[in-house]
């Protein structure tokens, strides 16, 4: 009897995570250059786009930090504003603008644990409306308190973030999305991964494998929500003012999601991706189409959500073992 040669089939290599790993790289060094190019006349409006854009991407990739282990959440939109009234409260105390933007971000991220230690049970709708309703409870309490504490429905004026220098803001924004994307990584390299897919594809399975499922989605909780609540200190440096309505409005909460599945779900790459292409759409098309632009972008996004099931970074994938990053 002849032997049989079987050759062994060699292991795919994971390029996506190589392609991803380049396609940020490229992306910061290009958002450095960004504020020191040439930007003549329109300097100014440039850099605020560039520095929403930013803000969209850190929104966007802390959302769907939670959303790997399964909660979606609507609760944004409460700690991007309590990110922004904890500073301004902080400033308006006497704290340097340095040391009021960690506490007040860390400040949401205690609230989310006192929330997700009631909500964590909770999942699907269930867990959604809750985070809903806790979103219309803070704005609720911010717009009744006192005048001289918060401001009340009439809003609260904060005092410019750096001074004013829009360069400097912008540079600040690049800083604190490269923190949330090194916070993404190390998520992403770490056990905590492996316990957020388990909990993401069955919570009763990832407890039979011996996963702390509370535990993990407090986790993911806590970080989403500080990072989210730096998102609200950069909005709130950067208008000068901020307003119950307009802080804690549902568009806070629903654009990261929407943001995130354009660009891609659990991955690093694809909520910056995405808030980019969409935040400079929103721009062309609000100065194309001057009357009903929203619904044009509007009609872009669903259709693009509809053709692109896996986000833009699908377009780059080749099967399922190509390493999300």
């Amino acid at each position: 009897m002849s032997a049989v040669s079987v050759r062994p089939t060699p292991a795919r290599r994971p390029t996506f995570a190589w392609r991803a790993l380049l396609a940020l790289g490229i992306f910061f060094v290009l958002a450095l250059a960004f504020p020191f190019l040439p930007l003549g006349d329109r300097r100014e409006f440039l850099l605020q786009i560039g520095f929403f854009t930013l803000v969209a991407g850190i929104m966007a990739l802390s959302w769907d930090l939670l959303a790997r282990s399964g909660q979606v959440s609507l609760a944004h939109a409460a700690f991007y504003g309590l990110g922004a009234y904890g500073y301004a409260l902080l400033l308006k105390a006497g704290l340097p603008w340095e040391a009021a933007m960690p506490l007040a971000a860390l400040g949401a991220g205690f609230i989310s644990l006192l929330l997700g230690a009631v909500t964590m049970r909770l999942s699907g709708m269930y867990f959604a409306i809750a985070t809903l309703a806790f979103t219309e409870v803070v704005r609720t309490v911010i717009q009744n308190l006192p005048e001289s504490v918060a401001g009340g429905a009439n809003g609260l004026l904060v005092p410019a973030l750096l001074g004013g220098n829009s360069r400097g803001q912008y540079l600040l924004a690049l800083a604190l999305l490269l923190l949330t994307v090194g916070v993404s990584l190390a998520v992403r390299l770490s056990k905590l991964h492996h316990a957020f897919a388990a909990i993401r594809q069955g919570e009763e399975t990832a407890r039979v494998l011996g996963v702390s499922v509370v535990r993990y989605k407090l986790a993911a909780f806590f970080l989403s929500s500080v990072l989210a609540a730096l998102a609200g200190v950069l909005y709130a440096g950067k208008t000068f003012f901020i307003s119950p309505l307009d802080t804690f409005s549902l568009a806070n909460s629903i654009s990261p999601l929407t943001t995130s599945i354009f660009g891609g779900l659990y991955t690093t790459l694809g909520p910056i991706l995405g808030a980019t292409v969409l935040r400079v759409a929103e721009e062309l098309l609000h100065n194309t189409v001057k009357n009903g632009y929203l619904v044009v972008y509007g009609l872009v996004l669903m259709l693009s959500i509809l053709w692109l099931p896996r986000g833009i970074v699908g377009l780059w994938r080749r099967g399922r073992q190509g390493g999300d990053l």
